[in-house]
């Protein structure tokens, strides 16, 4: 018998629809999981069992009186601790932040999944204030990847992408910065979006500016569909929310790519990439010319702008940290300690002059998606590596900007960037392919990725320990 942990959000609602399964089963179910295996993920930052039972019974009752109060009515979803979720404190993995609140109001997507009836299981885990590619911090410690514990399951949404890998809530929401979603999900074999800015709405505003989107992390398109559906549209709070999008992202079913226009870039003209994962994303590449689109071998044409993304990146963090007194700050995570000082340092027109190459990076962009409907590239240059470090073991680079260079640049453009499963290293370890877009063709995005894994279905985690 399938354990319900094991369910996608798809499968529990028809499972719910029948009469086979209710959302307390479901609850018990991963709650169970967690219990089993988080002690070793450390996935998960606080539980809540009492809330997340009453939640489901709530939701039972319900589905009992035909009353849903949405489509996602009864599907457990996880928090990442930097959304804010009422009456759970939000600590953002630091030990600086007060555990006492009050914690009186949820973020625009964790409201939208109340409203709608879903079970929250608990916030999963995020490096200190969400700084690094990785999943550690001074309160919590360091979060692992299921496929090989060992690992990291990248980050910032690590906790995140290791809950949804490991059945311990079909649904989480992330946020990504840099490739805060994107890193964790190639890295554990899950899918997610990052969406259009401003698609899924934020609030409070990120100290890091408009880098940072929200976005589903789900174990398959049409979970991150669902979940999509649910959060998007606009929200008072946040004045660079977008309109409601004109489509519904569940109907975008796969269908064959005919006339789509795809560049494919292996390395974006000056990024490094283990050879194993290029082999497996150039047949993932090749896939897509299966289903009828066009792919051509192409690079967008600009040089990494590591040096600019990192001067908003360690502004954004210096203003995080703002306020902290020298007590606290001494309590920080070191190398977040070391990126405020230096963001710190620069000057208005330094922060500017950055601002001026993001801007010019968008209009190349936009000018190369009048050619190219979609972007093909690996969503990271290399495998999971060593857990409780921010760079491999033997690199010679400080900073998780070193080996993340598919990621942040399209944070920059604020494009959505989509990474799902194409493939495993011959040790076993996921592979991830990104698939970016115009801005607000996160519809495109979606459908090309459900194209893409109906062609071919991608393996799951299964624990074999």
């Amino acid at each position: 018998m399938t354990d319900a942990a094991d369910l996608t959000a798809t499968e529990l609602l028809d499972a719910y629809g029948a009469g086979t399964l209710s959302p307390v089963e479901a609850a018990e179910a991963v709650l169970a999981r967690i219990a089993r295996d988080d002690r070793e993920l450390n996935a998960f930052c606080l539980v809540d069992e009492e809330t997340t039972l009453d939640m489901a019974r709530a939701a039972a009752d319900r589905r009992a009186r035909g009353a849903t109060l949405g489509p996602l009515d009864g599907v457990p979803v996880s928090i990442k601790d930097i959304l804010l979720t009422r009456g759970w404190p939000t600590l953002r993995g630091s030990a600086t932040a007060d555990p006492s609140g009050p914690w009186d109001e949820d973020s625009p997507a964790v409201a939208r999944l109340r409203e709608q009836g879903a079970v929250f299981v608990g916030k999963t885990t995020t490096p200190e204030f969400a700084w690094k590619g990785v999943t550690d911090n001074p309160v919590d410690g360091v979060t692992r990847n299921p496929w090989d514990p060992s690992r990291t399951p990248g980050g910032s949404s690590g906790g995140a992408a290791a809950a949804v890998a490991a059945g311990m809530a079909p649904l989480a929401l992330g946020t990504d910065g840099g490739g805060s979603v994107r890193i964790p999900a190639a890295f554990t074999g899950t899918f997610t979006i990052k969406p259009t800015y401003g698609r899924i709405p934020h609030y409070p505003a990120s100290a890091f500016g408009t880098l940072a989107h929200t976005g589903p992390m789900t174990n398959t398109v049409a979970d991150a569909a669902l979940l999509l559906d649910a959060v998007c549209g606009a929200d008072g709070r946040d004045w660079s929310a977008l309109p409601p999008p004109d489509v519904t992202f569940a109907d975008v079913g796969p269908d064959d790519l005919t006339g789509l226009r795809i560049a494919f870039s292996p390395d974006l003209g000056f990024a490094e990439v283990d050879p194993e994962i290029a082999a497996s994303v150039a047949a993932a590449a090749e896939a897509f010319t299966e289903l009828g689109a066009k792919v051509e071998q192409a690079d967008p044409g600009f040089a990494d702008p590591v040096e600019e993304f990192e001067v908003l990146w360690f502004a954004g963090a210096a203003k995080v940290v703002e306020r902290l007194s020298p007590e606290a700050r001494a309590r920080l995570d070191p190398g977040l300690r070391e990126i405020c000082g230096q963001g710190a340092r620069y000057s208005a027109v330094e922060y500017l002059t950055a601002t001026a190459r993001r801007m010019d990076l968008g209009r190349l962009m936009g000018l190369f998606h009048e050619r190219y409907d979609l972007l093909l590239t690996p969503t990271m240059p290399i495998a999971a590596f060593e857990a409780g470090v921010e760079v491999p073991p033997g690199s010679a680079a400080r900073r998780w900007t070193s080996w993340t260079p598919f990621t942040y640049p399209f944070n920059m453009t604020q494009q959505p960037a989509a990474s799902l499963p194409c493939g495993f290293t011959s040790g076993g370890l996921p592979i991830g392919l990104q698939v970016v877009g115009a801005r607000h063709a996160d519809a495109l995005v979606m459908a090309a990725c459900a194209a893409y894994e109906k062609a071919r279905p991608w393996k799951r985690f299964t624990r074999t320990r």
